[in-house]
């Protein structure tokens, strides 16, 4: 309910740039992208997912709704640093217990479900505030504490429902011995895949732009939630799909194909004229979602042995992290001088830098597909 209303909020009543607008959400995600780290090498230390998880939605279930009494872009960047506290803590945690809720033969599936679930919310809450805003004409600020119900409804769940998995497989003798510096231990082909994610995430800046691009397009405001909501109906339609289809094809021709498709799309903003173009390109945008937003977790599960997952998923996180915020503000300062068109291309041709250097990231023996190295 409160993301694709934000940039929107940001420009149109507190009077945000497009550069300040990147520079939140990239000072946002490099927040998160450090506790990641913190915390998924804490969950394998202590081997406990669950309560990290637990704090970190409640961290953000608190903080969101606060968006609503926000004066200044200055306290929304508060609000939404504080917001990623809480997704730093829960995020590695969160996919090592995910991981290994799943076989090896069916974890692609698992992630890519994960997100489908993910966006099938994304889906409902922007629908919501559509009809808030459109027919009862209500405020973008009460919108923003209406997002309290689902969040709290959300953890609530979270508490009673979600288990953690037991690790009856391993002595308790041979609980391992963590460190952050675990590079020996994780593998060149690991630290290698992660510089080509970091390079991609250079050109990938947060989305709140493509929304801006698409208002610029004629999308009219109250329509934003509607766009978003369709980009998510689409994503949650295929994520499934797209993980399954790197359990049966491989990780690497999954992301690579992805990443090319992102770099189409962003093409296609750049060039983009009419109003139509905005939808049809958010349609293209979800297919990048779909195949790349599950497997790139599977694959890094596919890397690394089960005791290390949640160090692994903490650099995998922190290597995007630390790329957002570079990323959102390079994406905003060339925005505001050349154009949206020149920021779009930039993007691409990094997604296509990317694309190739994933080729030549060697696969582990256990991926689906993979040639021995």
């Amino acid at each position: 309910m409160i993301y694709p209303l934000l940039p929107l909020f940001l420009s149109s009543v507190l009077g945000a740039n497009a550069s300040f607008i990147g520079a939140i959400e990239g000072a946002a995600e490099s927040t998160a992208a450090l506790l990641k780290l913190a915390s998924g090498w804490w969950s394998d230390k202590v081997r406990k997912r669950k309560p990290l998880v637990v704090i970190g939605y409640g961290i953000a279930t608190i903080a969101r709704p606060f968006t609503a009494i926000a004066q200044t872009a200055a306290q929304v960047l508060a609000i939404r640093v504080t917001d990623r506290v809480g997704k730093g803590i829960r995020s590695a945690p969160r996919d090592a217990l995910l991981a290994e809720s799943a076989t090896p033969e069916t974890r692609g599936r698992a992630f890519g479900f994960h997100a489908a679930m993910d966006n099938a919310g994304a889906v409902l809450g922007p629908l919501i505030a559509f009809v808030l805003i459109r027919q009862l004409d209500m405020s973008l600020r009460n919108v923003f504490w209406l997002a309290a119900i689902p969040g709290a409804v959300a953890f609530i769940v979270l508490l009673v429902a979600v288990k953690e998995t037991e690790h009856r497989d391993e002595a308790a003798s041979d609980k391992p011995k963590a460190t952050i510096d675990t590079k020996a231990r994780l593998g060149g082909r690991f630290w290698y895949y992660l510089a080509i994610v970091f390079l991609f995430t250079l050109g990938n800046s947060t989305d709140a732009f493509l929304l801006l691009r698409a208002n610029q397009l004629g999308v009219a405001v109250a329509l934003a939630p509607i766009l978003w909501a369709f980009l998510n109906l689409i994503k949650a339609a295929l994520g499934t799909w797209g993980g399954a289809m790197s359990d049966r094809f491989g990780r690497k021709p999954l992301i690579i194909a992805g990443w090319t498709i992102y770099a189409l799309v962003y093409f296609g903003f750049a060039r983009a004229t009419l109003q139509w173009h905005a939808w049809a390109l958010f349609a293209a945008y979800a297919l990048f979602y779909a195949l790349t937003e599950g497997t790139e977790k599977a694959f890094v599960a596919d890397l690394i042995p089960r005791e290390r997952r949640g160090a692994a998923f903490g650099w995998f996180n922190l290597a995007i992290g630390l790329g957002a915020l570079p990323a959102s503000i390079m994406f905003g300062a060339i925005w505001d001088r050349a154009g949206s068109s020149a920021a779009f291309v930039f993007g691409a041709a990094l997604a296509i830098a990317a694309s190739i250097g994933m080729l030549f990231v060697a696969p582990h023996p256990s991926e689906p597909h993979a040639t021995p190295v």
